[in-house]
């Protein structure tokens, strides 16, 4: 079984701390030997800036994190593919992993379409519109006045449609998300739960849900802990838990993971990094046949097909 997963923050972590090697550093929950041995398919790398950095030094920052994904997550890998097109995906061969750039927060690109476009040409393929707060795309869901898209944030997403990549609606504004639904023709949820099942405002509510799966989009599972539980440690049952509720609501084709591995210092119990992968597909196929955790697992290589 192939695992393609929607979110992780390597990147970030390999910034702040130079010195990881991304081949095995104990630092990461995601390195070049778990993906080989547990079973990746294309693993998703975000670019995330943090809140400290200044407002005019974001988009130098996303560059060296494009440099980073390139020095030393793709060129020293030769079985690591860098990809962004269905083409691409379905060119690599059986052993060989893809590696996916997304945006995590349009912070980097201030109000500059020329900042976007440029992040989009070095590979980015999917953009979401906000962290946890405001910038001049939207509010995320954090900002207490709970706006949503911006003229600015409309054009964003119409570049999105244009470049036929997805817009990540993870982190954004109630508002935000329903602004978006009516404009993006790509929507996702990279890592976002159900709130039915976990009430932090990071989930999705069910309506949202249905909203994703009626747009053909994907919502990834996410492992935090947090967003799995409101009862302390979260375990792989409650991953099971929020997958059983969004089928439940239609969505057994449209949801898959994104772990949120190496953005988070808490982890799930069985999850505790990429290797624990293997223990989540024993157990849900438990539940599930081979061919729904499959599904599972390549919900957003199937939709990325389709798109490009």
């Amino acid at each position: 079984m192939k695992i393609f997963d929607a979110h992780s923050d390597v990147l970030y972590k390999m910034w702040m701390d130079p010195t990881i090697d991304f081949a095995d550093s104990p630092k990461l929950h995601i390195t070049y030997n778990q993906l080989i041995t547990s079973g990746s398919k294309v693993q998703c790398f975000a670019i995330y800036i943090p809140e400290e950095v200044r407002p005019e030094s974001r988009f130098e920052v996303a560059l060296e994190m494009v440099e980073i994904f390139y020095k030393k997550v793709i060129d020293p890998f030769p079985l690591l593919k860098f990809v962004r097109t269905r083409d691409d995906i379905l060119a690599l061969k059986e052993n060989e992993i893809g590696a996916l750039l997304t945006l995590e927060g349009c912070d980097a690109i201030d109000q500059s379409i020329i900042k976007l476009q440029t992040l989009l040409r070095l590979g980015v393929s999917s953009v979401g519109l906000t962290w946890n707060y405001a910038n001049f795309v939207a509010d995320g869901i954090a900002e207490p006045r709970g706006g949503g898209l911006s003229s600015f944030g409309k054009e964003v997403v119409e570049e999105h449609n244009k470049a036929l990549i997805w817009t990540d609606v993870s982190h954004l504004s109630i508002k935000g998300f329903w602004d978006v639904m009516e404009v993006a023709d790509f929507p996702i949820a990279s890592h976002s739960n159900a709130i039915s099942i976990c009430n932090h405002r990071r989930n999705l509510q069910d309506e949202q849900i249905q909203a994703l799966i009626k747009k053909n989009s994907m919502i990834g599972i996410t492992f935090v802990p947090q967003f799995l539980t409101n009862h302390g440690n979260a375990t792989i049952d409650d991953v099971l838990k929020h997958l059983d509720h969004i089928c439940s609501l239609g969505g057994e084709n449209h949801v898959g993971f994104g772990s949120d591995f190496d953005g988070i210092t808490d982890t799930t119990r069985g999850l505790e990094n990429f290797s624990g992968y293997e223990s989540l597909i024993d157990y849900l196929l438990k539940f599930y046949s081979e061919n729904q955790v499959k599904n599972s697992c390549f919900t957003i290589l199937s939709e990325f097909c389709q798109r490009k």
